[in-house]
């Protein structure tokens, strides 16, 4: 899906957390921090995050994807493989983090049992981000094998990304190469397995049936009269 701006307001709410999420992480008392130091009604914010500083977490994530598009939509990948492209994005959305302990703070609020799925969630929508971004034209079920390894790539970079101290990240970078590799490794099993004469009775028909599955529709971003959207803004 397209990732649309929020709601000014929120933004402001969230840069005046920001500073506390250190100390704090995304608590309730971030959260009334934040609307203290704004001249937005309680009421307002909790309309606009409603479960308060986890959502205000929600948006922070989702932010650092939109300034890793707006960033990929700059850079010149064309002459690049398509698995460095796929690793460039992964740098980038590193690089557009602009407060490490805010993502530390955000790994262990949504490793919390009641919000594994928001976090399951931000992570697949980073990694849909990078796919939709690339140009990925799938619409069976390498739609979603695509982006659940994707997915897991991108978690294991942030885990390890977190803890790393070397220089300009290095030790990051190299990481981020050999998860992409183990992952051409898998493409390149797969493909010999399917091309594989004595396991075509077993291939031929899981192919068929995962040829039946399909992406999800995309719906255009787009804003006019008589349009109903769902979910809201992040």
């Amino acid at each position: 899906m397209p990732l649309s701006a929020p709601d000014p307001a929120k933004l402001q709410l969230l840069d005046a957390a920001l500073p506390n999420v250190a100390f704090d992480g995304w608590s309730p008392a971030i959260f009334t921090a934040a609307v203290a130091a704004t001249d937005i009604s309680q009421d307002r914010a909790r309309s606009l995050f409603p479960r308060g500083a986890t959502d205000m977490a929600v948006l922070f994530h989702t932010q650092g994807d939109r300034a890793m598009v707006q960033q990929l939509g700059l850079e010149n990948l064309n002459d690049l493989r398509f698995r460095d492209r796929v690793a460039r994005a992964i740098r980038i959305r590193l690089d557009v983090i602009e407060d490490k302990e805010a993502v530390r703070r955000g790994t262990a609020l949504f490793a919390l049992p009641h919000l594994a799925a928001d976090g399951a969630k931000l992570i697949w929508g980073t990694a849909d981000a990078i796919w939709t971004t690339l140009g990925d034209t799938s619409d069976d079920v390498n739609w979603y094998t695509k982006r659940a390894t994707l997915s897991a790539v991108w978690a294991s970079v942030v885990l390890y990304w977190l803890g790393d101290q070397s220089e300009d990240y290095a030790d990051t970078d190299a990481f981020i190469d050999r998860r992409i590799d183990e992952v051409m490794q898998i493409e390149k099993i797969k493909a010999q397995v399917n091309n594989n004469q004595f396991l075509k009775p077993l291939t031929g028909p899981l192919n068929r049936l995962f040829g039946m599955v399909k992406a999800p529709m995309r719906v255009p971003d787009v804003k006019v009269p008589g349009m109903w959207r769902t979910g809201g803004e992040q």
